[in-house]
This record gives structure tokens, sequence and C-alpha cells, in this order.
């Protein structure tokens, strides 16, 4: 029996027909990413406007007073007693929301819960974003010195182990195709 050409090979084993699906995703995700959306701008605007004015809001419905009038407010943050806050484009999640989609859409599965699991995902992948701002900003109030720990490692294993954690979910219960009915 003749050997099947790769690009066979790959459409039948599923663990190499999902590696390669994620691989070219990603790959249209980046070049999109860094020559559409960064030279653009929009995106990451957008994002960083939300996570200051609701990391803000949190924070303030929490007690704890702003430092008001930043030298860049639509990018800074901080509570009194604490530094402000920059907010960069690598922070505010649109990787984080691109490896969490590509997976659901490398990974075979009900498009019946792809619906309405993806936005969920992001929304809540946002949320946690939003508090670890509130609460780096809340960290530094008290020590300085622990920031770049828990910026750098906690908030990487809170936030990477959410998508985990969804990841996980869409695979063991909500990625198998609904049962058809009988005929």
């Amino acid at each position: 029996m003749p050997a099947l050409p790769t690009w066979e090979v790959a459409k039948r084993d599923p663990v190499l027909r999902f590696l390669s699906t994620a691989a070219l995703l990603y790959l249209c995700w980046h070049l999109l990413y860094s020559l559409v959306l960064v030279p653009d701008g929009r995106l990451d605007r957008a994002l960083i406007d939300n996570l200051v004015t609701s990391s803000g809001a949190f924070l303030e419905f929490m007690g704890y007073e702003l430092i008001p009038e930043p030298a860049q407010p639509e990018r800074t943050l901080g509570v009194q007693g604490g530094i402000l806050l920059w907010i960069g484009n690598a922070c505010n999640g649109a990787s984080v929301f691109a490896v969490f989609l590509l997976f659901l859409f490398a990974f075979p599965g009900s498009r019946k819960h792809l619906l309405w699991f993806a936005p969920l995902g992001l929304l809540s992948i946002h949320a946690i974003n939003i508090l670890r701002i509130a609460v780096l900003c809340i960290i530094t109030s008290y020590d300085y010195e622990l920031l770049n720990f828990n910026h750098d490692y906690t908030f990487q294993v809170v936030v990477y182990g959410w998508v985990f954690l969804l990841w996980y979910l869409w695979v063991t219960r909500l990625s198998k195709p609904s049962p058809r009915p009988a005929a």
C-alpha cells in the first residue's frame, strides 16, 4: 500500500488536524494583528479605554480614590497612595482573546455551543483582566515592590489558568456534536 501524502495524513489524524488548523489560524491572526490592527490602533485603543474605565469604576465602587488627572488619562490608572499604572497594548487582552478563539475554532465541535460560549468566554476573560488591573493598582498602594512579581507571574497564572479552564469545559462538555434526531 503506497504511503499517503502528508496533507492526507494530517486530514485523517485529529491531533495533526488540530495542530495544523491552530497554526494556520495563529499565523493569520498574527499577520492581521501586526499588519492591519496595530497600525490602525482602534482595537488596542478601544480595549485599553474600556479597561481603564471599567477598572476605575470597580476601584471606586470598592471605595478606593483614584489618582486625579493622570498625565495620560487614556492609558493610566492608579489609586491614592499608589502609583499610576500604564496599560500597554500587550496588556489589553487582545492576544489572549485570539488564542482562546483559535483553540475553539481549531477544535472540532458544536457550532451551536460555539455561538454562545465564545462571546461568554471573551467577556469573562475581559472581566478577569479588569480585575487584574484593579488589583495591581491596589497592590501598588501597599507595596510597589510586589507589582512586578504579581504582574509577571501571579496574574499570568490566573489569566491563562482561566483560559485553560474554559478550554477544558469546551473539550469535555461543549464541543461534542449534538446528537442527530432519529429518522
